[in-house]
């Protein structure tokens, strides 16, 4: 246990469901007088919050726990603690290969680290965060784990199985974020599709929104969501309530049949399509982000070819792609011949995406000449960095706006007009602030 006049760093990696976990233990921290400083060479103590999703987010974070076991093996540090996804996953090789680290954590050992940084754990603030993202804006996690079964993925031996947070803790916590001064929420959870089925017996989802929707939230933004068993009644919801964003993130991964079977993903292409042009058709205005996967094995040209066609005729509004990444404690690697070569799963990603970025383009040209509701990320001198209601934090569409000389504050909402666009950017002007 260790003194808490000592000052902490922690690096929090990987995606928005380790944000929050990192948020919630700076809080519980600082609850128990305990300091964080911004930069590791300050720091007596180092936390790092590590990603073991693919190969990439894998290295990234042995490279930052390597970095701070040397400052350990040097006494610049007094401690060194890793938690999250990858220790979770490989906490004994870890272990045997990293003796400068004082302690390896799981993904809900939130008390424990509370109790080693000598600490004491208080339930009663579990709910309260320390922001870690711009003011404005927060991540809402509504569900920990993973039910699905997903060859590529290994979320569930990292995180466990799908636990829904209440109904009621949920709504504690996004007052709590309201009353910090938050303006837009962002529902995450390896899969809000299913949420409140193992806790209440039913689909909750739209309850949920419904509720969160009368906090009185400019915005609110759902992403996440896994196509097989996706409640449709929550896009009628979202096309009638306004500060529900018209904005949806739903990783379809691929649209070969064999290929989706393979991946166990429970849904085939026909379905896919089918509810895809489902939620089109309930919400028009509404902008649908997609995540693909190239080179899984034994994907042939013709089955990328059909991916290609899928995206090519679908035209999603925001598109990510990822290369196959073989990882272990997947069925995938367990069963599957990695057999399609990196440099030609990097093409596919390459290809793909130059398709989209034509699709992006046309699409952003819609809005030259028009005026949009746009929220300010950023300021810079003149420039303001803002957002539509179509883009998520940190992976969509930038809004760069010229402010004019115009007193523009980050977190304020502002009616821009729109007069030029890229595949990625829309460029505009401030024409009137909304005042919210």
């Amino acid at each position: 246990m260790l003194r808490n006049n000592r000052s902490i760093f922690l690096l929090s990696l990987g995606c928005s469901k380790n944000t929050v976990d990192s948020e919630k233990l700076i809080n519980q921290a600082e609850k128990n007088g305990l300091r964080f400083v911004e930069n590791a060479d300050d720091a007596d103590i180092v936390i790092i919050n590590t990603c073991g999703f693919i190969a990439d987010a894998k290295t990234e974070s042995i490279d930052e726990i390597l970095a701070a076991a040397q400052k350990r093996k040097q006494g610049e540090i007094a401690a060194l603690y890793v938690m999250g996804c990858l220790s979770a996953l490989y906490a004994l090789e870890l272990r045997a290969e990293l003796p400068e680290v004082d302690h390896f954590f799981g993904t809900s050992d939130l008390e424990k680290i509370i109790t080693i940084l000598g600490g004491t754990f208080s339930p009663q603030h579990l709910h309260e965060r320390t922001l870690l993202t711009p003011p404005h804006y927060a991540w809402l996690k509504i569900a920990e784990g993973c039910n699905r079964t997903c060859s590529f993925c290994a979320i569930p031996k990292m995180r466990g199985r799908y636990s829904s947070e209440s109904v009621e803790n949920l709504l504690e916590e996004a007052v709590l974020l309201r009353d910090k001064g938050v303006k837009e929420i962002n529902l995450i959870a390896q899969d809000i599709s299913v949420y409140g089925y193992d806790r209440y017996g039913s689909f909750r989802l739209n309850d949920l929104l419904l509720e969160l929707s009368d906090l009185d939230f400019p915005w609110i933004r759902l992403l996440y969501a896994y196509p097989q068993n996706f409640p449709i009644e929550v896009v009628d919801i979202m096309r009638e309530r306004k500060n529900i964003c018209n904005y949806l993130d739903m990783p379809v991964q691929h649209i070969n049949d064999r290929i989706l079977t393979s991946m166990k993903r429970g849904i085939g292409r026909d379905d896919t399509i089918h509810l895809l042009e489902s939620i089109r058709e309930h919400n028009p205005d509404i902008s649908l982000r997609t995540t693909m996967i190239t080179g899984y094995p034994g994907e042939t040209r013709e089955e990328f070819e059909e991916l290609l066609d899928f995206v090519r005729e679908f035209r999603f509004d925001r598109l990510g792609c990822f290369p196959y990444s073989h990882e272990e404690h997947t069925t995938a690697y367990a069963t599957l011949e990695d057999d399609v070569p990196g440099e030609e799963k990097q093409d596919r990603v390459r290809e793909l995406m130059e398709l989209q970025e034509g699709i992006s383009a046309e699409k952003n040209f819609m809005f030259e000449g028009k005026t949009t509701e746009v929220l300010i990320d950023e300021v810079d001198g003149s420039t303001a960095y803002a957002r539509t209601q179509y883009d998520a934090p940190e992976v969509d569409n930038e809004c760069i706006i010229e402010t004019g000389g115009s007193d523009i504050e980050p977190g304020a909402f502002h009616i821009a007009r729109i007069d030029e666009s890229s595949a990625y950017e829309l460029y505009g002007r401030i024409v009137t602030e909304k005042g919210l």
